[in-house]
This record gives C-alpha cells, sequence and structure tokens, in this order.
C-alpha cells in the first residue's frame, strides 16, 4: 500500500567538476533509504563512456541478502494504477465529509461554545479542501463523483436507496441536531462528530484491507493523513464533551 517507486538516475562523467553533482546523488539516496515508509527504488548507473553507443545498465537492488538484478536499458519505472476499490472510497468519503460540513454549519446559529466554534471551522475547512482534493481526483481519472446515478440523488446504480457510509448521522439524528441548542447542541455535536469521524477510520481501514487498493500515491498519502488527523480530532472532541458533561454535573 505504499507510493510510487521512483527510478534515480546516477551518472558518472570522466569531467572532474561533475563529482560534486554525483556526491549529492549520493547523499539523496542516503536519505531517501532512511525515510521511515518502504520504498522501492530501481536505480539506473550510466556510464560516459567513449564510445557513445554504449547503452545504460538499469540495476535493481535485491533484498537484504539477495543480489542486484541488471535490467534491460528500456526499462521504466511505473505508477501503480487505480482500481475500482480506490474510486468507490472516495466517492464515498465524498459523500461521508459533506455530511459533516452540514452539521458544522449549524454552530454558529446553535451555540456560543468558542471552543467548539473554532473546532468546528477547523473541520469545515479541511474536509472542504479534501473535497475538492476528492472531486479532482475522480474527475481526472473520468470518474463520477458521486456513487448515485445522475439526476437519482440519493439513490445506487439499481434504484434503490443508498446506505449511508460508516459512522454518518442518520435522518433523525441530524433532525435532533437541528433542533438543539447550547449545551445540548454540544452534546449531540460531539458525540454525532466522533460516530462521523470513528466511521471514516473504518473507511481507510477497510480501503488498506482490500487487495490492490491503496497503492495510487494520492490516494494512500490522503488517506493516510485523513486517519492521522481524524484520530487527533476524535481525541480533542472527547475531552471537549467530558468537560461539558462535567458542566452538567454541578
Amino acid at each position: 500500500m505504499f507510493g510510487y517507486a521512483p527510478i534515480l538516475t546516477f551518472c558518472r562523467f570522466r569531467s572532474e567538476g561533475t563529482h560534486q553533482s554525483a556526491r549529492k546523488a549520493v547523499a539523496l539516496l542516503g536519505a531517501l533509504l532512511t525515510m521511515s515508509a518502504p520504498v522501492a527504488f530501481s536505480l539506473t548507473a550510466c556510464a560516459q563512456q567513449s564510445d557513445p553507443s554504449t547503452a545504460p545498465a538499469v540495476v535493481q537492488p535485491g533484498a537484504p541478502g539477495k543480489p542486484s538484478k541488471t535490467l534491460p536499458s528500456s526499462t521504466h519505472g511505473t505508477l501503480p494504477q487505480w482500481s475500482r476499490a480506490d474510486v468507490e472510497f472516495m466517492q464515498g468519503m465524498i459523500m461521508h465529509h459533506s455530511q459533516a460540513v452540514e452539521m458544522t454549519a449549524l454552530i454558529p446559529s446553535h451555540t456560543e461554545n468558542k471552543d467548539l466554534r473554532s473546532l468546528g471551522a477547523r473541520i469545515s475547512s479541511s474536509q472542504s479542501d479534501e473535497i475538492r482534493f476528492m472531486k479532482r481526483w475522480l474527475a481526472a481519472r473520468g470518474q463520477s463523483l458521486s456513487m448515485a446515478m445522475p439526476g437519482m440523488p440519493g439513490m445506487d446504480k439499481s434504484g434503490e436507496p443508498m446506505a449511508l457510509m460508516p459512522g454518518m448521522l442518520t435522518p433523525e439524528q441530524m433532525e435532533a441536531l437541528r433542533k438543539s441548542q447550547g449545551a445540548e447542541f454540544d452534546r449531540l455535536f460531539l458525540t454525532g462528530m466522533i460516530q462521523h469521524h470513528n466511521g471514516a477510520l473504518t473507511m481507510v481501514k477497510d480501503l488498506f484491507d482490500t487487495p490492490g487498493a491503496g497503492q495510487d500515491a494520492d490516494i494512500f498519502d490522503f488517506a493516510t493523513d485523513a486517519d492521522n488527523t481524524q484520530r487527533a480530532e476524535i481525541r480533542i472532541m472527547e475531552s471537549m464533551l467530558e468537560k461539558n458533561r462535567s458542566i452538567r454535573n454541578h
């Protein structure tokens, strides 16, 4: 489920003036190899010989304890292909994020809680940006922005009502949130958004548990960042909810 495998090209020239560039290239390779996420590398070693017809050698480092392989000079690095699971993840997450933004839009008219207002603004901004990113990703690959058929919101391709994404609030929960005010709104919002965020974590886990999914570099980065961000926000909301309970009990 990792990103792409870049091809790094190192050229050895006879000119003394190129040694510094070579050293920088080697230093860059060392930095890449110390990254925490495993990355596959294909190294192209080329030597500028007196015979210009000599083709560069493409060397693929072997696993620990295994020899390297010399590949054909025509070898090129390729980006992992996106999968149907990637597309469905993005489509479902757009729906998921849209409800979170809808929830945060209620905050200004339903509570004076400054901490909640600040949190809501942050969630709204980040998830709105992510919705735009996901729509661009889908559009660039010629995919629909929604799982629903065009002109039939809320329906899947079979014409049946679509199931909610994991963690999404039911219509009844959303209605209760709209009707609440003050401390009660704060409680319903926090419990609802914690539920919502936990659902997003489930969606990310399901993506990475699907064979062949999450290989696209953009998908991997987005899903990993969403997982980290929403885990952190869950901890913040749990602390705010506990504070809310303490105030109500005194």
